[in-house]
């Protein structure tokens, strides 16, 4: 038949082969892409990442939650006088210092909760700058060069029709998985966000109990929870650092084993993504 399947079948190996290669491109494209995506807003500050959210849970803030902590704060320092005047013989044993160190602590208490958004944020901007200054050490970028998949490529043309279609489903299926992997990470990075917007937003009221022994294990806890968002951004750009290096050990010439470590790694990068912030709470000691 004048070679006529033989064009047939080397045009579908073609077709194949290109499917496989734009794939593969798109494939690595698309987790590098997310990649740098993530290190970028891991290293924003709340008020960098969305200015329009900032100016609202400061005004959350400043109308709602401060007015409620004043409420407690005066509840706690009321709580810390009677205590004063009952450990004193009721007012037997009166000593003037005593009363000097309460307005001392009164005053701390009332500065500490009107600026109690003010230190939340500081928090973050010594976490940002702790991340921004990894980041200058950490390469994020998992780069394939379009050299290895060409390479990658070239190893299948001695492949079967048959063959090479099972290899673009392979990777069409991996690629799906990444992708997905890809929004859980995305995912991750937002709802860390959200959590410090929230967390901050309230932060008038854990630091109205501080003012008093048995209340102030409520403010000591919130500050390590602060602490431990802040540090769970390091953790992430740990992560992606890990994972940055693990990708570009790979060497890519069995195309089905390269493929397959590459899913793994995304799947582990996803896992510690999803636990790194309980172990940033782990690390902390805070619940």
């Amino acid at each position: 038949m004048f070679g006529i399947f033989d064009k047939i079948e080397e045009f579908f190996r073609e077709l194949l082969l290109g499917g496989i290669k734009a794939n593969l491109e798109s494939m690595f494209l698309d987790i590098n892409n997310q990649v740098n995506s993530v290190a970028a807003d891991v290293g924003k500050t709340p008020m960098g990442w969305n200015g329009e959210v900032f100016s609202f849970i400061k005004n959350i803030n400043d109308s709602v939650i401060i007015p409620i902590a004043g409420l407690i704060i005066t509840a706690v320092l009321c709580i810390e006088l009677i205590n004063m005047v009952m450990q004193k013989n009721n007012m037997h044993d009166t000593d003037t210092f005593e009363f000097f160190k309460y307005i001392i602590k009164m005053w701390i208490a009332v500065w500490l909760v009107s600026h109690a958004f003010e230190f939340s944020m500081a928090v973050f901007d010594v976490a940002q700058s702790m991340v921004n200054k990894a980041a200058g050490v950490i390469n994020t970028s998992a780069t394939v060069s379009g050299d290895q998949i060409v390479q990658m490529v070239d190893a299948l043309k001695d492949k079967g029709p048959g063959e090479l279609l099972m290899i673009l489903f392979e990777i069409s299926l991996v690629k799906v998985t990444i992708q997905a992997i890809s929004i859980v990470i995305m995912l991750v990075v937002y709802g860390r966000m959200f959590e410090i917007y929230v967390y901050s937003s309230v932060s008038a009221i854990p630091f109205a109990t501080m003012g008093n022994k048995e209340w102030g294990q409520i403010g000591t806890n919130y500050i390590k929870g602060l602490f431990a968002l802040g540090l769970q951004g390091l953790i992430l750009m740990v992560c992606l650092g890990i994972y940055a290096v693990l990708v570009k050990t790979i060497n890519f010439t069995d195309i089905h084993t390269s493929i397959f470590m590459v899913l793994g790694y995304a799947v582990l990068l996803g896992l510690m993504m999803l636990k790194s912030g309980t172990l940033a709470k782990s690390v902390m000691n805070s619940h």
